[in-house]
């Protein structure tokens, strides 16, 4: 399987976890989109500031280049709006993997974690923003994750 695969969601619901976890049954490189956001869209978030749509373009710019670059690649990526998910993949030939889950449960997650720059509080603003996908496989993440990682990679299989 060439074409990239993407494991998107809101912060908190596992996608760099799960992302790793597929990366690495498959083979695949793995790339967190988190990675590559410019420094100025880290400190607005670090600061509890939403990032807008002009914030997020040059990203994902950014994260385009890098799938095409990079065949077969997983990245995890929030992807919130379906205009942002045409921009990564116009063609609609990519493997979409949407990890599902309420806020309450993502919520105890985020303040369980140390380090990233997205906090909490900005929670809400991407339950706003987001446009749940129809063209996704959807994934609960209220199970183990090698359960979800077995889910995903079974809906990949031709």
């Amino acid at each position: 399987m060439a074409h990239p695969i993407i494991i998107m969601g809101v912060s908190g619901s596992g996608k760099t976890t799960i992302g790793h976890m597929v990366a690495d049954r498959l083979g695949k490189t793995f790339l967190d989109a988190d990675d590559f956001h410019p420094e100025e869209n880290k400190t607005k978030m670090a600061s509890g500031i939403p990032l807008n749509d002009d914030d997020r373009l040059p990203w994902l710019q950014t994260l385009k280049e890098q799938l095409i670059s990079t065949p077969g690649v997983v990245l995890a990526c929030s992807a919130l709006k379906a205009s942002y998910r045409f921009i990564l993949d116009p063609n609609h030939a990519y493997s979409w993997i949407y990890l599902d889950g309420s806020k309450e449960l993502i919520f105890e997650r985020l303040k369980k974690r140390a380090g990233h720059y997205m906090k909490e509080n900005l929670l809400d603003s991407q339950f706003e923003t987001l446009e749940v996908p129809d063209d996704a496989l959807k994934v609960s993440i209220d199970q183990h994750p090698d359960e979800i990682v077995s889910v995903i990679l079974k809906s990949l299989k031709p």
